[in-house]
């Protein structure tokens, strides 16, 4: 068809006018011809796309499709599978096969623990700067949710993980977050962690979570370090003091113990003591009243045996004469050990030789006596 005398092939504008519909239909039957074996025309019959042909092209396709959708799952994944973009089912491990183009699907690890790492500096309760970092360990606990819930888990646990370490250690103080209460800081962590996790629906699970360090900013740690060992020094001397005291009070206890027994024997010492006088008593106020004088005469001998047998002095009235004689007895025996000086025999003990010696003193003085009565 042409345009006022203009060439076939273009439009009245001078563009390249599309090709004929025919001619387009053509030339696909020709493609499909040479790629089945055929070289000829398919109406003379002699080649073309025959019945046999499309048989065989139709089994590959069949073929085709049926081995595009077998696939493997291992014993730590779960298959995903949704039909038309709808969710259908989890699959478990094995050799599975769903059908390509109508079901999708998306192989999911379970089993395999994945880390997270975040490093921030924080500000806390009592408004210091704190430098924490953190690890968090986690899994797939729900793969459904995983992979339809939510378009990319592992950064929205990222940012949970950054929310939640900032809201506990901004309600903590700054000895809290460097020292003692970590361990707390870390359990509180985790579990908003995973409060936050189940109302995004990500399907994840936290295993651990671990403040792996946390110190204060560059700018202040030499003073930091400084307050630091101040508060050793006040643990060592605390635990100075308490080992003292450890050790003083059981000794100051046993003493008080012991002196508490001491008072209770002696309390019972007394106490016997008295109870013994007082039978004494009764049994000497029985035989009294029997012998008054012979009674009377023996607690005087009795008495007077008990004082003079502690003494080491002894009085002797000379008989027949006005004079007392006095015998150092204590003397005596410290000079009766020098046995040589004072030529007395030695005997077998020193109460024998006080006795002899005495015995001789006694002697002289009746023999001076008699010779001074002579005169």
């Amino acid at each position: 068809m042409s345009w006022n005398g203009n060439d076939n092939n273009k439009d009245p504008w001078g563009r390249e006018a599309p090709p004929e519909i025919d001619d387009v239909i053509k030339k696909a039957k020709e493609t499909i011809n040479s790629i089945f074996g055929g070289g000829g025309s398919s109406e003379d019959g002699s080649g073309g796309f025959s019945k046999k042909n499309f048989t065989t092209a139709l089994v590959i396709l069949v073929l085709g499709y049926v081995t595009f959708g077998i696939y493997q799952v291992e014993e730590a994944e779960r298959s995903v599978v949704l039909r038309l973009g709808k969710f259908q089912e989890i699959k478990g491990p094995g050799l599975r096969w769903n059908p390509p183009i109508v079901d999708s699907w998306e192989i999911v690890d379970v089993v395999r623990v994945r880390p997270h790492r975040h490093d921030a500096l924080m500000l806390t309760k009592d408004e210091n700067i704190v430098d924490v970092t953190v690890s968090v360990q986690y899994q797939i606990a729900d793969p459904m949710k995983y992979v339809l819930d939510i378009r990319d888990a592992d950064a929205s646990l990222a940012q949970a993980t950054e929310s939640a370490l900032r809201h506990v250690v901004g309600g903590s103080i700054m000895d809290d977050a460097l020292t003692t209460g970590r361990e707390l800081i870390a359990q509180e962590v985790r579990g908003r962690l995973q409060n936050y996790l189940d109302r995004y629906s990500t399907g994840l699970e936290v295993l651990i979570v671990n403040i792996e360090d946390s110190s204060p900013p560059n700018q202040v740690q030499e003073a930091f370090d400084d307050v630091i060992k101040a508060r050793e020094d006040e643990v060592r001397a605390r635990n100075e003091a308490e080992t003292y005291a450890n050790g003083l009070v059981p000794e100051a206890r046993g003493q008080a113990q012991r002196m508490l027994q001491d008072a209770e024997a002696y309390k019972e010492q007394v106490i016997s003591e008295a109870q013994g006088d007082a039978a004494r008593f009764s049994l000497l106020l029985a035989e009294y009243q029997k012998a008054p004088d012979v009674t009377r005469n023996r607690l005087y001998l009795e008495s007077i045996q008990g004082v003079m047998s502690n003494s080491t002095k002894v009085m002797v009235d000379v008989e027949g004469g006005n004079n007392i004689l006095y015998l150092p007895l204590d003397k005596i025996a410290q000079s009766a050990r020098g046995v040589e000086q004072l030529n007395i025999p030695e005997t077998s003990n020193n109460s024998t030789s006080i006795r002899d010696l005495t015995n001789q003193v006694i002697e002289e003085i009746r023999r001076r006596n008699r010779q001074e009565e002579r005169r």
